[in-house]
């Protein structure tokens, strides 16, 4: 049976420690091989995940930054920029437990759905080895532009009429 999806937004300073905790989660399986130990590892997330915060808050200032719940438990962060001319999904992260349940696909369809309401397309930066990148290009996301490490994505609305 599929958890009830719902979002709430972000309270600050509350909910960083979860927030780290999801960002953590994307960034362990790629960090293993280091050879850090598990308090560089951390101290280096901690960072990254600080600056990260920070650019989001300072550059997407009006930017929708919520909590994914799952029948009302935390499990992941959602963060959507609505700009005049597009939909930036600037964050979608779940938490391990969370993965592979239909949890991004339902959000990810709900944002679509906006997109196609609005007239909007919808953009993305997924990095090149994100196993996600195969559920963007499944739902219409094209490969618009290379950017080092990542793939700028865009879905486009279908016309109208």
């Amino acid at each position: 049976m599929t958890a009830c999806i719902t979002v709430r937004p972000i309270e600050e300073p509350a909910d960083l420690a979860f927030l780290f905790e999801v960002y953590a989660g994307t960034r362990l399986e790629e960090l293993a091989v280091t050879g850090w130990s598990p308090a560089e590892i951390e101290a280096f997330l901690r960072t990254q995940f600080s600056a990260q915060h920070a650019y989001y808050r300072e550059h997407y200032p009006d930017a929708e930054l919520q909590i994914i719940l799952a029948s009302d438990r935390p499990a992941g962060r959602l963060y959507v920029n609505h700009g005049a001319e597009e939909i930036r999904l600037m964050d979608l992260a779940l938490l391990p437990a969370y993965r592979g349940q239909g949890i991004g696909s339902s959000l990810l369809d709900a944002l679509l759905a906006e997109g196609q309401r609005a007239g909007k397309p919808v953009t993305i930066h997924v990095e090149k080895l994100n196993r996600a990148l195969r559920l963007y290009e499944r739902l219409g996301f094209q490969r618009i532009a290379d950017r080092g490490v990542y793939w700028f994505l865009e879905w486009r609305p279908s016309p109208i009429g």
